[in-house]
């Protein structure tokens, strides 16, 4: 179901010049984690995308490059049984080769493990910013910083919103989670400004989506004609964004959901309206805010959001971008 490729309005102007000016871990006081930054431990965690170069001391035979496995795992020479690298250090990893090797085949073997290509940690930015695309990175970094790396918005187009998708996936590695962990693919919305000035510190999850919108926006979902996104040139009522969504296709809608989610959170708020109350004159027509998602539809909160995410990641750009 085509929904939306452009998703989610954001981005006021970001006016910084250059990167050394983003504020970094020393925020004030008053700033606000509205991400759990998860561990301190910032050492690269090896992905399911990555190459590693393994080195066996005096025992160049069992040297080997070899890819991560899409279950997480790397075969070695002489060894039976695989071996899960996804979520481990290159030390950890090396460490737990070279146990390996020692319980069956060597004596005290000297293993050393690098992540030659680092393809596991990508982070990706569409929209109305300078220079979208995808970003690899081999540390945490912030949402500030992510939007330094993409040259910041462009001025002349960009909303005052940010929205991050998160898709969930096994290849997160967290403190405390197994490999088989998932997550439910989530949305966050943020006020630029608030971004901008470090009173909102986020902290990037590998696979996270960034998009830029050109103008704030709200989302028409289900039964309309034109289902899609809608700008918000001027304050919006529900009834308007029906109009310009071309109408109802049937007029068998007495209820209508608005989802809404504040900037920072995650869980979304549902307000029904009586939609035949409204058109009667009888109940207030309410006004929309950014963001919001009009579901004409009975599919769950989670079926939408999945729906609009997958819209969002399909229109990725194919450059990517290492970042040192």
């Amino acid at each position: 179901m085509k929904f939306i490729c452009s998703f989610v309005a954001l981005f006021l102007c970001l006016a910084f010049s250059v990167v050394g000016q983003l504020p970094g871990a020393n925020q004030t006081p008053s700033a606000q984690q509205v991400s759990p930054p998860g561990s301190s431990d910032e050492r690269y965690r090896i992905g399911y995308q990555d190459t590693l170069e393994i080195q066996v001391f005096r025992h160049s035979e069992l040297n080997r490059r070899s890819p991560v496995n899409p279950d997480g795992t790397i075969n070695l020479f002489r060894l039976d049984q695989p071996i899960v690298a996804v979520c481990k250090t290159e030390n950890e990893l090396a460490a737990e080769i070279a146990k390996a090797y020692e319980k069956d085949y060597l004596r005290n073997p000297e293993v050393s493990v690098s992540a030659v290509e680092r393809k596991s940690q990508s982070l990706a930015i569409i929209g109305a910013v300078k220079k979208p695309g995808n970003f690899y990175i081999d540390r945490r970094v912030q949402l500030l910083s992510l939007l330094a790396y993409a040259e910041g918005p462009d001025v002349e187009r960009v909303g005052t919103r940010v929205t991050v998708f998160r898709p969930g996936s096994t290849s997160n590695c967290k403190l405390g989670q197994t490999v088989a962990d998932t997550n439910a693919p989530q949305l966050y919305y943020f006020n630029l400004r608030e971004v901008q000035e470090g009173k909102t510190l986020f902290w990037m999850e590998p696979g996270d989506v960034v998009n830029v919108a050109v103008a704030d926006q709200i989302y028409i979902y289900g039964n309309v004609n034109k289902q899609g996104a809608v700008d918000m040139k001027e304050p919006l009522t529900l009834t308007r964004a029906i109009v310009l969504a071309g109408g109802l296709k049937s007029a068998t809608e007495d209820n209508i959901r608005v989802v809404r989610q504040k900037p920072g959170g995650t869980e979304p708020t549902e307000i029904v309206y009586n939609f035949k109350e409204i058109s009667k004159g009888k109940a207030p027509d309410p006004l929309l805010e950014a963001n919001d998602i009009v579901a004409i539809s009975q599919d769950k909160t989670q079926s939408i959001i999945n729906n609009i995410g997958r819209s969002l990641t399909g229109g990725l750009p194919s450059i990517f971008y290492r970042i040192p």
